[in-house]
């Protein structure tokens, strides 16, 4: 088979394009950006976020283990597992610090800590 000189450099255009959005796509994909510079801030603050989940599940995780120490002193005591006017402290707190979606969170929340004494 005979390829032009015009055919060849055609070619090795494509291939370099290619080759080059390969790189420029492999760097950007699970970030979403466009640069490599964005993707690189974005892969150091996800990073962060990772790790500030991590100390924010064990957080909760020792919330909970709290939680059910005073669920079980209020049962042993003849009380009841659920404190309602506590609840709503906690519920009020959270939306004041966080709006709307903090009353959302405080629900999870409550919700895992209640658990099963």
């Amino acid at each position: 088979m005979t390829t032009s000189p015009s055919t060849e450099r055609t070619t090795s255009s494509t291939e370099r394009a290619t080759s080059s959005s390969r790189r420029t796509t492999s760097s950007t994909d699970r970030t979403g950006a466009s640069t490599a510079e964005a993707a690189g801030v974005i892969s150091g603050a996800r990073e962060r976020i990772d790790a500030l989940d991590d100390r924010i599940i064990g957080l909760i995780q020792e919330r909970m283990a709290v939680s059910a120490v005073i669920q079980e002193a209020r049962i042993t005591s003849g009380g009841r597992r659920v404190n309602l006017a506590r609840e709503t402290e906690i519920l009020t707190h959270y939306r004041e610090a966080l709006g709307r979606p903090g009353t959302t969170l405080a629900m999870t929340l409550l919700e895992l800590c209640r658990g099963r004494v």
